[in-house]
C-alpha cells in the first residue's frame, strides 16, 4: 500500500523571525511616562538576561519637543527655540510601535546599559544625547522626529 510522506503541520513549521526593531529605527513609545514620545533604538536585546527574559531595547528619545521656529524670529530666539530635552530608557518591545523612519545618529558610544546604573552617568549621557539631537534638529534633517505627535 502506498503512503504519502508525512509533512509537518503548517503551524508546527519552524518560522524565521524577521528582525525589524534594529538600531537607528525610530519608534513611538506606547506605555509609561514617555507614552506618545518618539525615540530611537540604540541597541536591541531579543533574548534578554535573567532579570529581563523578554525582548527589549535600549532607546534614546525626546521628552520635550522644540517649539516651531519661525522665519521672523531673531537669532537669539531661534537658538532658544532649538532646545530639546532627551531621555534614555529600556523598553519592552510590546510597549513600542516601530515606524518606517530611521535616524542617522550614532549613540552607541553614549547610551549603554551601564549608563543607566548610576544617576551621574545617566545625566551625563542624557546631556550628550541632547547635544546630538540638537545638531540634527539644526541641520534640518528628520523633521518628523522633532515634531510633537498629535493624538
Amino acid at each position: 500500500m502506498y503512503s504519502k510522506p508525512q509533512r509537518a503541520h503548517p503551524f508546527e513549521e519552524e518560522k524565521k523571525i524577521v528582525k525589524f526593531l534594529k538600531p537607528n529605527k525610530a519608534v513611538v513609545l506606547l506605555q509609561g511616562r514617555y507614552a506618545g514620545r518618539k525615540a530611537v533604538i540604540v541597541r536591541s536585546f531579543d533574548d534578554g538576561p535573567r532579570d529581563r527574559p523578554y525582548g527589549h531595547c535600549l532607546v534614546a528619545g525626546i521628552s520635550k519637543y522644540p517649539p516651531n521656529v519661525l522665519k521672523k524670529d531673531s537669532a537669539k530666539k531661534t537658538t532658544k527655540k532649538s532646545k530639546v530635552k532627551a531621555f534614555m530608557k529600556v523598553v519592552d518591545y510590546s510597549h513600542s510601535m516601530p515606524t518606517g523612519y530611521t535616524l542617522d545618529v550614532d549613540l552607541k558610544d553614549v547610551v549603554t546599559p551601564d549608563a543607566l546604573v548610576s544617576r551621574d552617568m545617566k545625566v551625563t549621557a542624557a546631556k550628550e544625547i541632547k547635544r546630538r539631537f540638537e545638531e540634527i534638529f539644526k541641520s534640518g534633517k528628520n523633521k518628523w522626529f522633532f515634531s510633537k505627535l498629535r493624538f
